[in-house]
């Protein structure tokens, strides 16, 4: 049953699910795999930054624009928009699957925008 996304525990259940997709995926799971070293961490920190953007509370602190950047380097520039659309896919199925209202709608327009920014960022420092 579909549910509002209410509390820190609604977004790490939504980042959780979400990454167990991303990791197993054929594409995205060695990428992320590799530059992932403590997942349990990483969903925490992922987690503040879902439910800042979500609840415009102060929780997350990075730079995603400069991991991301690093993660393409690593990459040998290698990532491209495949790797976004997979990866934006995953989200709203994930979404649709679970929640539903204005901060499920929230969440996908965040992750469009965001994949959009961070694969500019990432091409624009392939050039510098």
């Amino acid at each position: 049953m579909k549910k509002e996304i209410e509390n820190r525990a609604d977004v790490f259940f939504l980042v959780d699910t979400f990454y167990t997709k991303i990791r197993a995926d054929e594409l995205l799971g060695p990428i992320f795999n590799e530059a992932i070293d403590d997942w349990p961490e990483h969903l925490e920190r992922l987690t503040d930054f879902w439910e800042t953007n979500l609840f415009f509370v102060n929780k997350f602190k990075g730079n995603p624009v400069r991991k991301h950047q690093e993660v393409d380097a690593k990459n040998k520039q290698t990532i491209n928009a495949l790797h976004f659309g997979v990866w934006l896919n995953y989200w709203m199925e994930t979404l649709e699957t679970h929640f539903t209202g204005e901060r499920a709608t929230l969440a996908k327009n965040r992750a469009r925008n965001m994949g959009t920014h961070l694969f500019l960022k990432i091409f624009e420092a392939r050039s510098t």
